[in-house]
């Protein structure tokens, strides 16, 4: 009877996950694909799931910040298909009396005219902003800056992939990157590369300007990670940036490359994109 009574417990219970599982699909399945954000950005639905975050297994050449690799299960988020662009940053400028995007270590890597940009410069990232310039864009757009586990798994799913398109090794096609800085075309249009996209249709994910995400550093957090929804250290010195720059070459514009950035550098690599909960 007891043998039979286990048994019983144990079906039900599975039985229940399983209806757990299908209400979390069904919620998702429920909610749009694309949306529009205030700022006019379009935003992709990362769906529910688990996926492998950190060095894929059999990989050697990721730094010791970047193990162990762990499954890590999310909610469903809206991430921006695109990074931020000069276009949206000005009107943002405009509508709040924030400061212009400036390199104050190197004048010769600014872009803006003072409070304007020119036209060539609209549709690529805005550069030479810090972590706090980033933060108060995405929370004037009613968004917020994605949490470093929602953008890798943005950027590559449920694989265990070395880049968002796969395993294949970087090309010019795939993305803006190993480049000079020779002005405003050292970045390229935000969406330049389809070949470069992740699963979810998310764009330069690798390449063309580093992006700030909401977390503190800590390069033991993997080590203590929790399994659902892992919000990232309480504080820190240090923030992450993800995704790689223009400069970067291949070993570096891996999905899972973490660099520790002081949160108050503003400089011609360095952009964002903003996330929101799915609501």
């Amino acid at each position: 009877m007891l043998a039979r009574s286990v048994l019983a417990l144990v079906v039900a219970l599975i039985g229940l996950n399983g209806m757990g599982s299908h209400a979390v699909a069904a919620e998702t399945a429920a909610l749009p694909k694309e949306i529009t954000g205030k700022d006019g950005a379009p935003l992709i639905l990362i769906p529910a799931g688990s996926y492998p975050m950190g060095v894929p297994f059999g990989d050697r050449d990721g730094g010791r910040d970047e193990y162990p690799r762990h499954v890590i299960d999310i909610d469903p988020f809206y991430i921006d298909k695109y990074e931020i662009t000069n276009a949206r940053y000005l009107e943002f400028v405009k509508a709040t009396s924030h400061r212009v995007p400036q390199n104050p270590k190197n004048p010769t890597r600014n872009l803006w005219e003072g409070i304007g940009i020119p036209a060539s410069l609209a549709d690529r990232p805005v550069i030479n902003v810090d972590w706090s310039d980033a933060n108060a864009y995405c929370a004037w757009a009613g968004r917020r800056l994605p949490r470093e586990a929602e953008w890798e798994k943005a950027a590559k799913g449920n694989n265990d992939w070395r880049f968002p398109w796969g395993n294949v090794e970087p090309t010019d096609g795939h993305l803006n990157f190993n480049q000079k800085w020779i002005g405003e075309k050292t970045l390229m249009p935000v969406g330049s590369y389809e070949k470069g996209k992740s699963p979810y249709g998310v764009y330069d994910m690798a390449g063309n300007v580093w992006e700030w995400v909401n977390d503190w550093y800590d390069p033991k957090y993997y080590e203590k990670s929790p399994e659902k929804n892992p919000p990232g250290p309480e504080s820190g010195t240090k923030k992450v940036i993800r995704g790689a720059g223009w400069q970067n070459e291949t070993p570096t514009v891996r999905i899972f490359t973490r660099v520790d950035s002081d949160p108050t550098i503003r400089n011609e690599s360095t952009g964002f994109r903003c996330a929101a909960d799915a609501k």
